[in-house]
């Protein structure tokens, strides 16, 4: 059973999480990572491929994100931008990665023989749409939405990731 002070901890932990800027790259990220997956799956490679593809494919998109503020900051700034401020750009960097490079973890398990090749592109797609409706779900009830407002708000937001799917699977 879980007790108060637990639950007001995790509370606390998730409010912190909702209002970081790791929000959107997390979603940013998952929404790539979605994108490639549903992408590979036509003529996918095998498990351990496909998740060494998702991993590059998140580490790329990462370091794009260091790079790009890198450049936009000096422009911005008129100014060289030193070492010890990539702290912020490395951060973001790493929380689209992480978003991105999610789907890897099935593609492993897949590699090591734990779950079919097929079961870890299903898992993949469901749990990066899921991803996406519950932080558009969380984000509506911190937004003051009821309940059945929250749900419509993550339906509508997992509209994009559930067409994609869906038109994957209409195609294939």
């Amino acid at each position: 059973m879980t007790s108060t002070a637990d639950t007001s901890a995790l509370g606390r932990a998730l409010g912190a999480h909702m209002g970081s800027r790791d929000v959107a790259r997390i979603l940013y990220g998952a929404i790539i990572g979605l994108a490639l997956v549903v992408a590979l799956q036509d003529h996918p490679p095998t498990a351990v491929a496909t998740a060494a593809t998702i991993i590059g494919t998140a580490v790329a998109v990462g370091l794009a994100e260091v790079y790009s503020q890198f450049v936009a900051d000096e422009a911005r700034e008129r100014r060289r931008i030193r070492l010890g401020e990539l702290c912020r750009p490395a951060g973001d960097a790493l929380a689209v990665a992480t978003g991105a490079g999610f789907p890897a973890v099935f593609f492993l398990l897949a590699g090591v023989h734990v779950i079919e090749l097929d079961l870890a592109f299903t898992l993949a797609k469901w749990t990066g749409l899921g991803l996406i409706c519950a932080y558009g779900f969380v984000a509506a009830r911190l937004a003051g939405l009821r309940l059945g407002g929250a749900c419509l708000h993550a339906a509508a937001i997992g509209a994009v990731g559930c067409a994609l799917i869906a038109l994957k699977a209409l195609l294939h």
